[in-house]
């Protein structure tokens, strides 16, 4: 019988961050396929002795799937590890439609994505009542480019609250940018490299500082960019909370 792939999120890299579920399967998988460029080896720890462990990093999409297809059809349970949540730059879509082409089964089980765990690790709220209530998560254009209407330019006009994946590599060109789009120059920035795990680093600064400080600091990937207001300290009081207001759980006082 053909058994379920669950494609699982790992969390941001602290093991005690990754769900119970994720763990659940990991512990109990006799096949792991876990992108091992990004995914902490600790999550792994607790797999059983003899399962067969395969680090993606290593391979291309076909061999990844010559591996979960036929391990599936033979009855074992299959587990593929992705960072933070597989659906956030997790490339999982095209192994998903590949499962179904096959007749194989599977599952997703999200994790703790990297800038959650970013926004953790500097005590920030991303949805600050008067300052943001939309979160923009986005990257640089790299080798892979971006749509047309996904520039960063285009997208920082809102000056929504920024969390910008994979693009510490170009913090020049994303500052100038984001300053260019009409971000005052003094707008706060926040750089996290490896929230959660033991090395993590948090660099503060501005849209004028922040290459400096990330170039002085040796920083060039596996770090979290967020941008805005919300790095401040100015704010409104939240309606949820005011004494004032009414809600369907208690009578706002007069």
């Amino acid at each position: 019988m053909t058994e379920k792939v669950h494609f699982v999120g790992a969390g941001p890299g602290a093991p005690d961050l990754i769900t119970y579920r994720a763990k659940k399967y990991i512990d109990d998988a006799d096949v792991i396929i876990y992108a091992g460029s990004l995914v902490n080896p600790a999550v792994l720890a607790d797999a059983k002795k003899d399962a067969k462990i395969y680090n993606s990093a290593e391979m291309d999409l076909e061999e990844v799937l010559n591996v979960m297809i036929p391990a599936a059809k033979a009855g074992k349970k299959v587990v593929r590890v992705h960072t933070g949540d597989p659906s956030i730059y997790g490339a999982i879509r095209e192994q998903m439609d590949r499962l179904d082409k096959a007749g194989v089964p599977y599952d997703d089980t999200p994790g703790v994505s990297s800038f959650c765990a970013s926004a953790a690790a500097i005590n920030k709220e991303f949805t600050l009542p008067g300052i943001s209530q939309t979160v923009i998560i986005t990257r640089m254009a790299g080798r892979t480019p971006m749509p047309s209407k996904e520039d960063l330019f285009g997208l920082a006009k809102h000056q929504a609250s920024m969390c910008i994946f994979l693009s510490v590599s170009y913090m020049n060109e994303l500052c100038h940018t984001l300053r260019e789009a009409g971000y005052p120059m003094d707008t706060p920035v926040a750089v996290v490299y490896k929230a959660s795990w033991p090395d993590q680093q948090i660099i503060v600064g501005n849209l004028t500082s922040m290459p400096e400080l990330v170039k002085a600091a040796g920083i060039t990937k596996t770090a979290m960019t967020m941008v805005g207001g919300f790095l401040g300290n100015k704010y409104e009081l939240s309606k949820l909370y005011d004494p004032h207001f009414t809600t369907m759980y208690r009578q706002g006082k007069e």
